[in-house]
């Protein structure tokens, strides 16, 4: 990346909350070499490229924090869906289900008990976080950093075991925490509420929280519990983190934000270091059977959860538990479902008229069918709200992430959609101004997972930068077409190389495998 290229006319947003007056930004081998004003007259002939600012507003590239794109940014359709909306690198490894460190036996359990999330990576096989982040670097156009998954190291040294791990269990996985932050991890991750991490005690967790906490990174969590058991997933996060001394960054939190934040600014307030993710919808996704079974089935082996479905001896057990989930049905989509794609799209009670059969009846044979490979979106409980979403955003600790799924046949549109959805209504509405979108947008996400030089637009820093239409920028993508790109995003560079250049995939590919500074 030795080129220059001039952006010529642009505006940047200012701390007090104005734009500046129309400036040039000098790119020299990839980074910022100087901001100066745009001469009304100047000579359009100059060494280098030039980009036409034309006035829009230039903000540092965006810092995706929880993307599920490990295998999909591989894709160019995924790619230019992320560089519509300004994203330039994205933060995979989350909750605590990814593809390294893994041995082979590691690696194919998580390729297939996440498969409708994660996707399988097209030439990773299994390896340690190094292997897998080189096959990012200079290959595709965006950056990626990662963090450390907790269930793929416990499952490694535990297996499918439904119990908490021993002091020697816990010493091994701790050895390989300590290896991939070697290798450039820049936190750890846990998903509470997946397998085999929801088997996991807080000794364990605290143990490994320690192990992060010393190289000064982030515990990312999706928490044991959301809305109505929010307030009691926090407060665990929080006991991990005074025990251990980690800053801690709780994943796509939603629900009744008046108790949320209350607990996030006491925590803050007392010392605490803590942030949140959270994307601008009220639905969420995920894999059908952490929606709708119980933990004490085997799910961490797909083939013994099938049988178990299947076992007549349990069956007014699972009764049980379907029962406490009427509520859950009538807000439940198909996804992805392998083996039965006609469902996708369709509502489960939509899909239980088809076959005849009652709601649980029909999520058994769903997740049957697909070797418990489906996926779902669901509308949220009435815990969240309009108002929730738009107060958790609003927040100091609030930063962006899409939670964004790539696969199946009607995914989540948030992968399409939410960072330009946040700046259409957040901005446009005046809750935040374009200083503060660059704040929520990239800047405290570049800051949270220490990616050294960007998040800023000064001389200097990585030459990561979007131009913003103010006019037109808006998210397009819909529940019914959620691959539809945004608009009013049609440039952006990437370590000072055009990757979208009007509106267009440039075929540059300088995207880096970021490391922790």
């Amino acid at each position: 990346m030795t080129g220059t290229i001039l952006v010529r006319d642009a505006r940047l947003p200012q701390r007090d909350g104005t734009l500046s007056e129309p400036v040039d930004l000098h790119v020299a081998r990839g980074r910022i070499a100087a901001v100066t004003r745009t001469a009304p007259d100047q000579d359009s002939t100059r060494d280098g490229a030039v980009l036409e600012g034309r006035g829009r507003i230039a903000l540092p590239g965006f810092v995706d924090a929880h993307t599920h794109a490990e295998a999909a940014v591989l894709e160019p359709d995924v790619q230019l869906a992320m560089l519509r909306q300004g994203i330039t690198t994205v933060v995979a490894g989350q909750d605590g289900v990814s593809f390294a460190p893994t041995d082979r036996a590691t690696y194919d359990w998580a390729s297939t008990y996440f498969a409708a999330i994660n996707g399988v990576h097209p030439t990773f096989t299994g390896g340690s976080v190094g292997d897998l982040l080189s096959t990012y670097h200079r290959s595709i156009p965006v950056n990626v950093a990662y963090l450390v998954p907790h269930g793929t190291l416990r499952y490694r040294v535990l297996g499918a075991a439904q119990r908490p791990a021993s002091d020697d269990e816990i010493a091994t996985m701790a050895g390989l925490l300590e290896q991939a932050l070697d290798d450039g991890a820049c936190g750890l991750s846990t998903g509470l509420e997946y397998v085999p991490a929801a088997y996991a005690d807080e000794r364990e967790l605290v143990a490994l929280a320690t192990v992060v906490a010393a190289r000064g990174l982030p515990h990312v969590s999706h928490m044991r519990g959301y809305e109505d058991r929010g307030v009691a997933g926090l407060d665990e996060l929080m006991r991990i983190a005074r025990a251990s001394g980690v800053a801690t960054h709780v994943s796509h939190l939603h629900g009744p934000a008046a108790d949320l934040l209350e607990q996030v600014d006491a925590a803050r307030a007392a010392g605490r270091d803590v942030t949140y993710d959270s994307y601008p919808y009220l639905r969420g996704c995920s894999i059908l059977s952490m929606v709708a079974l119980p933990t004490w089935l085997p799910l961490a082996d797909a083939a013994a959860t099938v049988a178990a479905l299947r076992d007549p001896a349990l069956a007014d057990r699972l009764g049980e538990h379907f029962a406490g989930l009427t509520d859950l049905w009538p807000r439940i989509t198909f996804a992805s479902v392998p083996g039965a794609e006609w469902a996708e799209g369709m509502t489960l009670p939509d899909v239980a008229a088809r076959l005849g059969r009652p709601a649980p009846d029909t999520v058994v044979e769903i997740l049957t069918v697909s070797a418990l490979r489906a996926s779902c979106v669901f509308a949220q409980p009435p815990t969240n709200s309009p108002e929730s979403v738009r107060a958790l955003a609003g927040h100091a600790g609030h930063l962006a992430g899409s939670d964004a799924i790539y696969w199946g046949g009607r995914p989540h549109p948030r992968g399409w959609g939410a960072f330009a959805r946040l700046l259409d209504e957040h901005v446009r509405d005046g809750s935040w101004t374009w200083w503060d979108a660059a704040e929520h947008l990239s800047g405290r996400a570049a800051r949270r997972f220490a990616l050294p030089d960007r998040g800023r637009i000064v001389p200097g820093a990585v030459a990561d930068l979007v131009l913003v239409d103010p006019g037109t920028v808006r998210d397009e993508a819909t529940y019914e077409a959620p691959r539809t790109p945004a608009s009013g995003i049609e440039d952006v560079l990437v370590g000072g190389v055009p990757a979208l250049t009007d509106g267009a995939l440039t075929g540059a590919t300088p995207g880096h495998a970021l490391r922790p500074a």
